[in-house]
């Protein structure tokens, strides 16, 4: 095509920055034009939507870490992880590198509950759309079972046309303006819609740290980034700190102490909804003869079925 760049021409300006020594580059940077080869045909991304299968994906990714006898980190097993996400005009990209910085565990405590609104608002004096969807979904939903008893699932089209009719019904009741289809199905989902230019940002800088982490040619972020275009442009970079006791990215053992009574489904309910550990679908094992033993395992349907029985057991019972 003509006017198209040639491939020397298009990787120009990466080939002066990759030739180039610098002041911010990484101690361990050599410039050199083989760079720019590696880049194009030896060094794997790996890219994820970390959103239900992605966020199992991301502790797979951390589970491949591996420590010395002496439970020192081997940096060899260590793949640095980029992760960004945007929330209408806001914004965050950071850094982990897996047993050396703060793991997305390390800071949850950083981010905001989610939106809720008060039952009685909703209930008897709701003054938004929003208020009027959620009494649907809330209230009207459980109590009238249009499709038996089936939850309410956000990507059903029956299921948000119905939610949205009862919406709207409610809406006219109280005289409220606003309630349309992609409202109802926002709020069924939870969904804060995308803005195109932080999208665009935040997918910029994580392209950038990647290329930095590929490259050395720049020290990776340090390692947190926040951006905020509500009202002119903000950005503010700091380093989260690491958990020692992280139960995501530590290899240092937490004890928990359960009633002799307490059965193995009891712990399993613990780790699920314990704020701490918030952990989805977990496995349980134990070591007998130096070897380990699943317990219970929900992710496989025929470990499950098979390890189903031992949740009823009694932690003081046998359960190898």
């Amino acid at each position: 095509m003509d006017g198209a760049p040639q491939p020397s021409e298009r990787w120009a300006g990466l080939q002066s920055v990759l030739c180039s020594a610098s002041p911010l580059a990484h101690p361990d940077f050599e410039p050199s034009e083989e760079t720019l080869q590696f880049i194009q045909d030896v060094c794997k991304i790996l890219v994820i939507g970390a959103g239900g299968l992605g966020c199992e994906l991301l502790k797979d990714l951390l589970g491949l870490l591996r420590y010395d006898e002496s439970g020192c980190l081997d940096r060899s097993s260590i793949i640095p992880l980029v992760d960004g996400g945007t929330e209408g005009f806001k914004g965050n990209a950071r850094v982990i590198i897996p047993g050396l910085t703060a793991c997305i565990d390390c800071s949850l405590d950083l981010y905001p509950p989610q939106v809720t609104y008060p039952l009685c608002t909703i209930a008897s004096k709701p003054r938004l759309p929003e208020h009027c969807i959620e009494y649907v979904k809330v209230l009207q939903w459980p109590k009238e079972k249009p499709f038996g008893d089936a939850a309410i699932d956000g990507d059903n089209s029956d299921h948000i046309l119905w939610v949205f009719a009862k919406a709207q019904e409610r809406a006219n009741e109280y005289g409220i303006q606003g309630v349309t289809y992609r409202l109802t199905q926002g709020v069924v989902k939870r969904i804060i819609p995308a803005v195109a230019s932080t999208n665009a940002v935040i997918a910029g800088v994580c392209a950038t740290e990647v290329f930095k982490i590929a490259t050395s040619c720049s020290k990776p972020l340090q390692n947190y980034m926040v951006f905020n275009d509500t009202d002119g442009v903000y950005t503010y970079t700091f380093e989260a700190e690491k958990k020692d006791d992280c139960p995501a990215c530590s290899s240092k053992p937490v004890t928990l102490t359960f009633h002799e009574d307490a059965t193995l489904q009891d712990v399993y309910n613990y780790l699920c909804e314990n704020q701490k550990f918030a952990m989805k679908s977990p496995s349980l094992t134990t070591v007998v003869g130096e070897k380990n033993k699943t317990l219970y395992m929900s992710t496989l349907a025929s470990l499950e079925v098979a390890t189903r029985p031992n949740l009823k057991k009694k932690l003081s019972d046998d359960l190898t």
